[in-house]
C-alpha cells in the first residue's frame, strides 16, 4: 500500500508539471495570435495594397491570354468561312450549269429556236438577199421597177416557196 501511495504521489507531481507546461504552451499560442492580429492591424493597408497590385497583374495576364485565344479562334473561324464559301460557290456554278442544260433541252423539245439558230438564219437571209440583189443587177431591171413589181407578185410567192425549200434542204 505504501508503494501505491508513493506512486500516486509521484504521479500527481508529474501531472502538475505537465499541466504547468501545457498552460505555458497555451499562453504562448495565445500571445502569438495576439501578436499576429496586432501586426495585421498595423500592416493591413499596406498588405491590402500589395494584394490589389498582385490581383491587377494577374487580371492583365488573364485578359491577354483570353484575347490571344479569342483572336486565334476568330482566325480559324474566318478561314473555315472562306473554305465553306468557296465550296458553296462551286456548287452554285454546277447547279446553274445543270439548270441551263435542262432548260435548253426542254426548249429544244418544244421547238423553240436558240440564239445561235436565229443567227445562222439571219446570215442565210443576208446571203440570199445579196444573191437576189446580184440577180436584179444582172438582169438590168432597175429602170422599169414599177411595172415589174406588179408582174413580179406571183413570182414573189414562188420565190418565197423556193427559198423555203432551199432553207429546209440546207438545214437538213
Amino acid at each position: 500500500m505504501l508503494k501505491k501511495a508513493r506512486a500516486g504521489l509521484a504521479g500527481s507531481e508529474h501531472s502538475a508539471a505537465k499541466d504547468a507546461s501545457m498552460l505555458d504552451s497555451s499562453r504562448s499560442i495565445w500571445l502569438a495570435g495576439l501578436g499576429a492580429f496586432s501586426r495585421a492591424q498595423a500592416e493591413g493597408m499596406r498588405m491590402f495594397d500589395v494584394l490589389v497590385k498582385q490581383g491587377e497583374a494577374l487580371e492583365s495576364k488573364t485578359r491577354k491570354a483570353a484575347a490571344d485565344t479569342a483572336a486565334a479562334a476568330s482566325g480559324a473561324a474566318k478561314a473555315k468561312v472562306k473554305e465553306v464559301k468557296a465550296g458553296v460557290g462551286g456548287t452554285w456554278d454546277k447547279l446553274e450549269q445543270v439548270f441551263e442544260a435542262r432548260v435548253a433541252r426542254a426548249l429544244a423539245k418544244l421547238g423553240v429556236h436558240t440564239q445561235s439558230d436565229v443567227e445562222r438564219l439571219s446570215e442565210r437571209v443576208d446571203a440570199l438577199s445579196e444573191a437576189v440583189n446580184e440577180l436584179i443587177k444582172a438582169s438590168g431591171g432597175s429602170k422599169k421597177r414599177a411595172p415589174a413589181a406588179k408582174a413580179a407578185k406571183p413570182a414573189k410567192r414562188g420565190a418565197k416557196k423556193k427559198a423555203r425549200r432551199a432553207a429546209k434542204t440546207t438545214a437538213a
